[in-house]
Parts: structure tokens; C-alpha cells; sequence
């Protein structure tokens, strides 16, 4: 199967460049490469198990490699958006304008958008772009990806240092994980837009 080939690749990857390995596939996933990481962290959660990697190493290491990915997305929707969308925009029905929209609703809530991006399958391999386009200030832009992405790599590290050898079940039951947590955030969201009209009522 070709997703046991894509596993075999990125176990031997990590197992011969060690934590370097872990950073590189984990800035690629904070790209728009179709890398998940529910294949990465949990394997070097099992390698911590067996004490190849240290946690608190593997932790922090993975999540320098999500912020420098994120960043080069960043940047590529910080210099790339406006210049995109005057050529290519029509083509999409996107204009100047919503760019404008774009960097106002960044400018106000960029800073939960990012943080809760993260834990949103296929959303947090793109949300560094728009942040870029709406020129989200950079250091919250980078706060609120460490954040967001440190604890999502310490909880599939954790799964794969309690799972070891059974790490792989990890990414099997990835869907039921994603929507457990799109359940909670939706209950969050639901609370959150309740608060804002309860208090414009009163």
C-alpha cells in the first residue's frame, strides 16, 4: 500500500537524521506539503519510549520546525498575496478588497485563528497564508503558532510514547480524533458567538 511506503519512508528518514529529520518534516507540514503529522510525532513519541529521543528535545525541536514552516508561508502570503491577486485574482473573484478584509480580520482576531487553525485538519497546512496576506503583526503571528503547534505535537508525541510499537494507530483513528476536536471546537465557537450576542443585547 502506498501509505505503508509513505510510513516506511518517514520512520527511516527520522531513524537515520534523528531529530533534524523531525524538524524538516515538521516544517514541511506547516507548509502546504501534504504531510501529516499524525505520522511524524507519534513515531518519535515511540522513539522517545525507547529512548532514542528525549521528550522535552522532541517537543521543542518539532515545534521550531512548525514555526519555520509556518513562517515561509507566511511570508509567501505576506509578499505574494497582493501581487497574486492583481494578476491571477479575477480568476478566483477575489479583488483588492477582500484583501483589505482579509488583513482587518487578522488585525482583530488573527491571534484565536491562528491558535485554533492548528488543531484543524487541512486548515492548519494553509492558515499561515492568509495571515501573511492579511499582514497579521509577526510576533503574535509566532506566539500563536507555537503555541497552537506545541500542543498539538506534544499530544500526538504522548500518544505514540504511550502506544510504542502500536504507535501507527495513531493516524488510523486520525479521523476520529479530528472530529472530536472539530466537536469541541464547534461547541466553543457556539459559545463564543452566544457570548458576543448576549452582551450586545444587554
Amino acid at each position: 500500500m502506498i501509505i505503508d511506503l509513505f510510513v516506511n519512508n518517514i520512520t527511516a528518514f527520522i531513524s537515520s537524521v534523528g531529530y533534524w529529520g523531525m524538524f524538516f518534516l515538521m516544517a514541511l507540514e506547516s507548509t502546504m506539503f501534504p504531510l501529516p503529522s499524525e505520522l511524524v510525532m507519534p513515531f518519535a513519541g515511540f522513539l522517545v519510549a525507547n529512548g532514542t529521543f528525549e521528550f522535552w528535545t522532541a517537543l521543542i525541536v518539532s515545534t521550531i520546525g512548525c514555526l519555520a514552516g509556518s513562517l515561509f508561508s507566511y511570508y509567501l502570503g505576506y509578499y505574494g498575496g497582493i501581487p497574486f491577486v492583481r494578476k491571477f485574482g479575477r480568476y478566483f473573484l477575489i479583488n483588492e478588497h477582500h484583501l483589505k478584509k482579509s488583513e482587518e480580520w487578522f488585525a482583530k482576531r488573527g491571534d484565536i485563528t491562528i491558535l485554533i487553525g492548528r488543531f484543524i485538519p487541512g486548515i492548519r497546512h494553509v492558515i499561515s497564508i492568509p495571515a501573511g496576506v492579511g499582514r497579521m503583526n509577526l510576533f503574535e503571528f509566532s506566539m500563536f503558532t507555537i503555541i497552537g503547534a506545541g500542543i498539538w505535537n506534544a499530544i500526538l508525541l504522548w500518544l505514540g510514547y504511550i502506544l510504542e510499537k502500536n504507535w501507527q494507530l495513531v493516524y488510523h483513528y486520525t479521523e476520529y480524533i479530528d472530529m472530536f476536536i472539530i466537536f469541541i471546537l464547534t461547541i466553543a465557537l457556539v459559545y463564543y458567538i452566544a457570548y458576543i450576542i448576549r452582551n450586545r443585547r444587554s
